[in-house]
């Protein structure tokens, strides 16, 4: 091998060793791009869960009242059924 082809087969080479190390930051990168997407998400999923969490505490929180209120609705509905109709006789639901 010649000196000239020896010159030219380092540069080749240099060429492409440079061409692996550009791709290779190029898709360092990328995946930093990526991780940083996921990261993103996972605050979201994060912020959506602690908001799934408060409203079902508040849920459970309105649920004595809820019950309260149809109870009183109920016993109200049982005292308007057994009163006597107008006209003074019990309609028997």
């Amino acid at each position: 091998m010649t000196d000239e082809e020896l010159k030219q087969l380092v540069e080749s080479n240099a060429r492409a060793i440079q061409a692996m190390l550009d791709a290779r930051a190029e898709e360092r990168q990328e995946s930093q791009q990526r991780m940083d997407g996921l990261q993103d998400v996972l605050v979201r999923l994060t912020d959506l869960q602690a908001g799934m969490a408060q409203m079902l505490a508040s849920l459970d929180e309105d649920r004595p009242t809820i019950l309260r209120k149809s109870t009183s609705i109920e016993n109200k509905v049982d005292q308007l059924l057994e009163q006597p109709s107008k006209d003074g006789e019990s309609e028997g639901y």
